[in-house]
């Protein structure tokens, strides 16, 4: 009876004692979570201590007998592998929420453990591989996977079989094209269905229609084909559907106008035909999008009633007949888009009645009237573009002035008046377009302190008088187009202030007198028409330093000789009706000796004047070599010329870089300055950018000039220079080019970098120059670029963006290793998170984010999404903008229109690449188009491009070696044996 009494009171104590036990056995589930993941936020695990419940770790939570029933760790900064074994083994857990995270390796098929399960959230983060069969998870109600980094096969019909599921969002992952999976047409639960951006095919199942609980579905961006069923207007409860970025076909169904309750709807981009009538009813609209389709017909009239309308975007279609006049008037309206559309009568003048309107775009259809007044006090507009329509009128006076406007476009229309002083106000003007019209008048002096303007087309109007001495005051102005209008008068010098730009056209005006030599300065020149007006002199001989792709000074009245760098077969047009004109080149225009007319005795004066400033010449160089004992007083001059800042040890001194910028040592130009290669009395070698610090035009200072690259009269350092100081002086890293130096004066600076002998990567991968790269230094050149620019992204104390990674940003080692450079454009934000915004875009066709299309905005992801265009060369060799990718199509558009099969991706790969690598290019390729996401959102961060590319590191094969020992072969092999086996 004892043994029975003593066997009762052991059992009691162990129940009283197993959840002790269990809380000791999910510490150690917790500890392990804990240890695999790597966290940037201190206090994500601060309280995850023995001292502490686990019930009370942060982000924990457990039921009422103590077990953890949740784990939320979202939006937390992690990076890691989660032991999804290991977690599982908690056997109450019934959410599991990792979201927004950088968090990568395999989601194991450890994940079935987790039987209890209801919420699962793995989006926004890094994975790699597929995910796993997930049968066991039956009650699961709400799986999040959206943009998590998956890939392969897709488990649709595990997923099917969880009947319980409400949500489902496994969207913007690189999966393997499968049909529209039918299986997700059997959750009956489901209210919210986002299968976008996941490689789906074929066709809409008709079976959509038994998801009838649906409040959200959303499939863009695939390549589904077929029409839209019927059987998707029983879908009566609808809020928001989406399914742009495909290739529909066929009408808007009978039907959809049963989805009374719709509020956002987008069948963009896709190949639908028929009218718009179906839509008529939808009046709880708030967002209707059908932009690049084959929609014809009139836009219902009763959508100017639509009391909640805020966004309408119907361009690129073939409709017809006005806009409803009562369009907009309702509400907050915030942007309306039908452009190139044959749209006809006035435009709707209250869409800003509400004073909340930022876009009216019309473009490019046949709008007649005058522009309503009601626009002229929209201050919240960003873009107001109406060209290529049947305007006419003066364009009321305020809208030249709104203070938020970054576009004005009004361009082939036929407006009339003048641009009025008003624009003085347009500070955030960035692009104005106005050409092909009526308009008249001068250019008001006002024009200056829009400061933002970057493009000024004027273009094909009757403009007159000269132009204001202030333009150049705008510093950003990078295209200015002022040709066919009657302007006069001189070209001012201080156009020559305007250092960012790019393309001038002044051609078929009546400018007279001498070209501005300041031109000759401009830095980014690349196109300059002067064509067909009444300019005279001599063509500077300042523009021996432009570097034009086109140039025409054609029908002047110009004289003397053409400056031999332009005296090229490149220019030989350039030059006609100038009869007074001749060049020392043959084969070119009229030899300048063969028509001087100089009598014999004035060649003899010029000749006997030319050997005397010899021999004086030579006469102050004795001079001066006998002077030379007046030593301290020189050095003292050069001392007080001359600042010198070092960031590292140096072996050089100040006057051996300066005595080394000349000519013959220039080996390139970099974004904002020459570069030289300067060997110091040690054999070593260094790069030496040199950069001008003001234009020596600055504060009208025109007499004092030398020939000298380094001793020109100048005021103030480049923004270009400071950035870049300012940048690299206190970056240590081995992926970042290091600075030791900088030496500046009032003239000009200098900053003394490591020297690459390598060159860039673009050298390597484009040029004539070109050293065939493997794979594996390919690959090992990608991963130190990201190592680089994660370190400018975060490990810098304030995240550092650079605005212009390419691939001849990229230099190379002697063992080519690379180094991020050129930090002319970089930009450090600021702690709190701001992102700075500019309305002068930064760096360089091809790498250009698209964000700056519609935001202008800078920040890091800007850099992700061009560091996506250097492994997209990388992998298939070829340059950002090339010919065959088609007009106006870069390689982010071209590989993204040959990833419909297996063999048109493996196409994409360099064919110098060799097959057993060409799986390797492909997952780099595939972390290429995650940083080339369209949203920025959807973009990694660099940090998790480093993690994704490490994990993608090529099979070695370093070596063979075969030998016979006793009639036998021996393999001697370094590779990785996880990937290769024999």
């Amino acid at each position: 009876m004892s043994s029975l009494h003593f066997l009762c009171f052991f059992s009691l104590i162990s129940i009283a004692f197993l959840p002790g036990i269990k809380s000791v056995d999910e510490r150690q589930i917790l500890t392990k979570l804990k240890s695999s993941l790597k966290n940037s936020n201190a206090n994500v695990f601060h309280n995850w201590g023995f001292q502490n419940p686990i019930c009370n770790f942060t982000g924990i939570a457990c039921n009422s007998d103590g077990f953890v029933k949740e784990i939320d760790l979202s939006k937390r900064g992690l990076s890691g592998i989660v032991p999804f074994d290991s977690v599982c083994q908690l056997q109450a857990l019934e959410k599991l929420a990792l979201r927004s995270n950088s968090l990568h390796g395999e989601i194991t098929v450890g994940l079935n453990n987790c039987v209890k399960l209801k919420y699962l959230d793995l989006s926004s983060n890094s994975f790699s591989g597929s995910f796993p069969n997930i049968h066991s998870l039956s009650e699961l109600e709400y799986l999040y996977l959206n943009v998590s980094g998956i890939s392969g096969k897709f488990p649709w019909k595990s997923v099917g079989n969880l009947s319980g599921l409400i949500e489902l969002s496994v969207g913007d992952n690189a999966f393997e094209n499968t049909t529209f999976p039918v299986e997700v047409t059997n959750l009956k639960k489901l209210n919210w269905l986002y299968l976008s951006n996941c490689s789906l095919t074929g066709e809409i199942p008709r079976s959509i229609g038994n998801l009838t609980q649906l409040l959200n579905l959303e499939f863009s961006d695939n390549y589904i084909t077929g029409t839209i069923p019927p059987e998707i207007a029983n879908l009566q409860k609808l809020w928001q559907l989406e399914f742009y970025g495909n290739q529909l076909t066929g009408t808007l169904p009978v039907g959809l106008r049963n989805l009374t309750g719709l509020k956002n709807f987008d069948a963009s981009l896709n190949q639908i035909h028929g009218d718009l009538s179906e839509l008529r009813f939808l009046t709880n609209l708030v967002s209707l999008q059908m932009f690049e389709n084959q929609i014809s017909g009139e836009i219902p009239v009763e959508f100017g009633e639509f009391k909640s309308l805020v966004n309408l975007s119907l361009y690129k279609n073939k409709l017809t007949g006005p806009l409803p006049q009562s369009i907009g008037s309702w509400t907050k309206f915030d942007f309306i888009d039908v452009s190139e559309n044959f749209l006809t009568g006035p435009i709707p003048p209250d869409m800003c009645k509400k004073g909340t309107m930022q876009k009216l775009l019309i473009l490019q259809n046949n709008f007649t009237g005058e522009i309503p007044a009601t626009y002229a006090n929209c201050s919240t507009l960003t873009r107001f573009r109406v060209s290529q329509n049947s305007l006419t009128g003066v364009v009321p006076s305020g809208i030249w002035g709104l203070p938020n406007v970054n576009i004005i476009d009004l361009a082939s229309n036929q407006l009339e008046g003048s641009i009025t002083p008003n624009i003085g106000k347009a500070v955030a003007l960035s692009e104005l377009y106005i050409g092909n019209n009526r308009f008249s008048g001068r250019l008001p002096t006002e024009i200056s302190q829009a400061k933002s303007l970057a493009s000024v087309d004027l273009s094909n109007n009757q403009f007159t008088d000269e132009l204001p001495m202030t333009i150049g005051d705008l510093k950003n102005l990078d295209s200015f187009e002022l040709q066919g209008n009657k302007f006069s008068g001189s070209i001012p010098e201080t156009i020559g202030l305007c250092n960012s730009l790019s393309i001038i056209n002044l051609a078929d005006n009546f400018f007279s007198g001498q070209i501005p030599s300041s031109l000759g300065f401009l830095p980014v020149l690349n196109s300059l028409d002067l064509s067909n007006n009444g300019l005279s002199g001599e063509i500077p001989s300042t523009f021996s330093h432009l570097k034009l792709s086109f140039l025409d000074l054609s029908n002047n009245q110009l004289t003397g000789p053409v400056p031999q760098a332009l005296s090229n077969g490149a220019y030989k047009e350039s030059f006609a009706g100038n009869p007074g004109l001749c060049s020392e080149a043959d084969d070119f225009i009229r030899r300048c000796s063969q028509s001087s007319g100089a009598s014999k005795d004035v060649k003899t004066l010029v000749i006997c004047f030319a050997v005397g400033l010899i021999l004086l010449s030579v006469t102050l160089w004795c001079f001066i070599t006998l002077k030379k004992s007046r030593k301290d007083r020189d050095r003292s001059l050069k001392e007080e010329s001359w600042d010198l800042k070092s960031f590292h040890v140096m072996t050089f001194t100040e006057d051996e870089i300066l005595d080394s910028i000349k000519d013959e040592n220039l080996i390139g130009k970099g974004g904002s300055g020459n570069v030289y290669k300067v060997t110091v009395g040690n054999g070593k070698e260094f790069a030496v950018k040199h950069i001008w610090n003001t234009n020596p035009y600055e504060g009208k200072k025109k007499n004092y000039r030398s020939s000298s690259p380094i001793l020109v009269k100048q005021r103030t350092r480049s923004s270009e220079f400071e950035s870049e100081v300012k940048t690299l002086s206190s970056i240590r890293h081995v992926n970042v080019v290091k600075l030791y130096c900088s030496i500046t004066s009032e003239v000009s600076s200098l900053l003394v970098y490591e020297y690459m002998p390598n060159g860039s990567l673009w050298d390597r991968l484009h040029t004539s120059r070109k050293m065939e790269l493997d794979w594996e230094t390919r690959y090992e050149i990608a991963v130190g670029a990201a190592k680089g620019l994660e370190y400018l992204h975060h490990g810098c104390d304030r995240p550092v963006i650079h605005r212009d990674v390419k691939s001849s940003n990229i230099l190379l080692d002697e063992f080519l290793k690379p180094r991020i450079a050129d930090f002319g454009l970089a930009k450090i934000l600021h702690t709190t998170g701001f992102n700075e915004t500019t309305h002068v875009i930064a760096g360089t066709p091809g790498y250009i984010a698209p964000e700056y299309g519609y935001t202008y905005k800078v920040d890091e992801k800007s850099d992700v999404y061009s560091f996506g265009v250097v492994l997209m060369e990388l992998v298939s060799g070829k340059k950002a903008i090339e010919a065959e990718f088609g007009e106006n199509k870069e390689i982010v558009q071209w590989v993204s229109n040959n990833l419909k099969t297996r063999e048109s991706v493996l196409s994409l790969v360099d064919s110098r690449i060799p097959d057993v690598f060409k799986e390797d290019a492909i997952k780099v390729l595939r972390i290429a188009i995650l940083c080339t996401a369209r949203l920025p959102t959807l973009r990694p961060t660099m940090r998790s491009v480093v993690q994704m590319l490490e994990e993608a590191q090529p099979c070695r094969l370093l070596g063979i070696l075969i030998t016979k020992d006793g009639g036998t072969v021996k393999k001697e092999l370094s590779l990785d044996v996880n990937k290769i086996s024999l």
